[in-house]
């Protein structure tokens, strides 16, 4: 007689054990970049004073000659797409027989970098007016990151970032000995692109 339990303990035994060497080997991972994109924004702005007030009746609003200032600042940002593998875990790896289904992360967007290209900042000031202040430099560099991050998670960087994971990670699945045609890599059920979490990990931002 031939008993066949022993074998049925050993093969969940050993299933058991590629899935817990699989998330820890992804989990080693930690944040994978997978995506990057070099983004220049010009930010303009342009203000005038003005002689307000009213007159009996009458309103007025009136531009002074020679109180014009207008300013052209480029920012030039490095975004990165990644996935953070922190707290990928056994629910995020589902084995139906011989195929595997990876369930990533949601993946972030990470402003890894930011700065105002100082020698092409443009500005026309009028004689009644000072220069543009380094803080107002300053403020309008941060309007243009907040403006380049509200585009960039409308771009694809989302999708190419999942891409491209998968393409790091099923030759790590492969290695464990599943077959490529069995492997797929996806989102949680639930994902929507349009609420990733957007990141800013940048000293020289705003310089």
């Amino acid at each position: 007689m031939v008993c066949s339990c022993g074998g049925a303990a050993d093969s969940e035994r050993i299933e058991r054990d590629t899935l817990a060497l699989l998330t820890t080997q992804v989990r080693s991972c930690n944040r994978l970049y997978s995506a990057e994109y070099r983004v220049r924004k010009i930010v303009t702005h342009d203000d005038a004073v003005k002689l307000r007030g009213s007159l009996f009746d009458w309103q007025f609003n009136i531009g002074l000659p020679l109180s014009t200032r207008k300013i052209a600042v480029p920012i030039d940002a490095t975004l990165k797409g990644c996935i953070d593998f922190a707290h990928f875990g056994k629910d995020n790896v589902h084995r139906h027989g011989k195929a595997i289904e990876i369930v990533l992360p949601d993946p972030q967007i990470v402003l890894t970098a930011s700065r105002i290209d100082h020698r092409k900042v443009k500005q026309y000031v009028s004689l009644l007016r000072s220069d543009f202040s380094d803080e107002e430099l300053n403020r309008f560099a941060a309007e243009g990151r907040k403006s380049i991050l509200e585009d960039m998670a409308k771009s694809d960087i989302v999708e190419r970032t999942r891409h491209n994971a998968a393409l790091l990670l099923i030759p790590m699945l492969v290695q464990l000995g599943f077959d490529e045609q069995d492997i797929t890599v996806t989102y949680r059920k639930d994902f929507d692109p349009q609420r990733v979490k957007v990141l800013t990990q940048s000293p020289q931002a705003g310089r």
